[in-house]
C-alpha cells in the first residue's frame, strides 16, 4: 500500500512539472526572442492558411458589396447606406456610395466635408496612392491632402496589406504575445511592431485559427497621447478562394468609428486600371465604368 501511494505521489509530481514546463514554456515574459518570433510566425503561419493559404496571399484585387452602418452624434446607428468597394492591394481604392433622400451624415463619416448628397445620388470617393478624387452631382473634386494623408496611413495600418504584402519587411518584429479567453474563445497573441513603430496585437482563435480582433497602436505626436484603432472580425464566409469576415466593427479609443455588413466578396476579378483613374470620374464615366466593373 505504501508503494503505491509512493508511486502516486512520484507520478503526480512528474506530472505537475510537466504542467509547470508546459505552463513556462508558453508564457511570453519567460521565452527567448527567438522562441517568441517562431511562435508568433508560427500562429500568423496558421491564420493565413485558415484564410485560404495561397488562396488568400495570391489576393491582388477585390470587389465587395454591401451596407454600412450610419452613426448619430450620440453614437446611435440611425441608418444603413450601400456601398461597393473596388480595392487593388496595396492603395487604390475606390468606393461608391448609393445615397437615398436626404442624407446628411455620410460626408463626416467617410472624412470628406463638403459633398453633394443632400439630396442623394452616387457619390465616390477614389484613392490612387498619394492622389485621391471624389464624384458627387457637382462633378470631380480633388480629395484635401489631409485625407490623402489619413488613407496613406490607414494602408500602412490595414491587416490585408500587414498579411498579404508586408511580413517580411526590413524591420517588422514578431513574438508571442500569450494565451487569452475572448469573446468566450480560447485565443491566442501574435505582436506584430514595424519599421515605423505601429504596433499590431492580432487575436487568433485557437480552434478556427481565424482573426477575432485586431488592434494597432501608434503615437499622436501632436496631443501626446498613444491612439487604439481596434477591428473586431465575425461570421466568417467562404468567397472565392478566402474566408472573409461578413461583419467588421471598428472603434477609435474605445468609440464605436464604423460598421461594415458585406454581401458579396470577389477576389481577383480583373478590374479594368481605368477604374483608379480621374477620367473614370468625369463626364459620366462614373457611371459607365460602375455598370462595366460589375458585369
Amino acid at each position: 500500500m505504501r508503494l503505491k501511494f509512493t508511486q502516486f505521489v512520484a507520478v503526480s509530481l512528474l506530472a505537475g512539472a510537466v504542467l509547470v514546463a508546459r505552463a513556462a514554456a508558453q508564457n511570453p515574459d519567460t521565452m527567448m526572442p527567438e522562441q517568441s518570433a517562431t511562435k508568433g510566425k508560427q500562429i500568423l503561419s496558421d491564420l493565413i492558411n485558415a484564410f485560404g493559404g495561397p488562396g488568400y496571399t495570391e489576393v491582388r484585387e477585390s470587389q465587395c458589396q454591401g451596407r454600412r452602418a450610419l452613426f448619430g452624434h450620440s453614437g446611435d446607428v440611425t441608418g444603413y447606406i450601400q456601398f461597393t468597394e473596388e480595392r487593388r492591394f496595396p492603395d487604390k481604392v475606390r468606393t461608391e456610395y448609393v445615397a437615398k433622400g436626404h442624407n446628411t451624415l455620410l460626408a463626416s463619416l467617410i472624412g470628406l466635408d463638403g459633398l453633394d448628397i443632400t439630396h442623394g445620388g452616387l457619390v465616390i470617393t477614389l484613392y490612387n496612392g498619394d492622389r485621391g478624387w471624389t464624384y458627387d452631382r457637382s462633378g470631380v473634386s480633388e480629395i484635401p491632402a489631409t485625407a490623402i494623408s489619413v488613407f496613406q496611413e490607414g494602408v500602412k495600418r490595414d491587416i490585408d496589406n500587414l498579411l498579404r504584402l508586408r511580413l517580411n519587411e526590413p524591420g517588422l518584429a514578431v513574438r508571442f504575445g500569450g494565451d487569452d479567453i475572448v469573446d468566450r474563445r480560447e485565443v491566442q497573441w501574435v505582436e506584430i511592431t514595424d519599421s515605423e513603430d505601429r504596433k499590431f496585437r492580432l487575436t487568433v482563435d485557437r480552434l478556427t485559427h481565424f482573426l477575432i480582433r485586431s488592434m494597432v497602436t501608434t503615437k499622436d505626436e501632436e496631443n501626446q497621447q498613444l491612439n487604439d484603432d481596434v477591428t473586431i472580425y465575425t461570421n466568417y464566409q467562404l468567397k472565392d478562394s478566402v474566408w472573409v469576415p461578413l461583419q467588421v466593427s471598428r472603434e477609435h479609443n474605445g468609440r464605436r468609428a464604423s460598421q461594415f455588413f458585406y454581401e458579396t466578396c470577389k477576389f481577383n476579378p480583373g478590374l479594368p486600371d481605368v477604374l483608379f483613374a480621374k477620367e473614370s470620374l468625369q463626364k459620366g464615366g462614373a457611371e459607365a465604368v460602375l455598370k462595366k466593373s460589375k458585369n
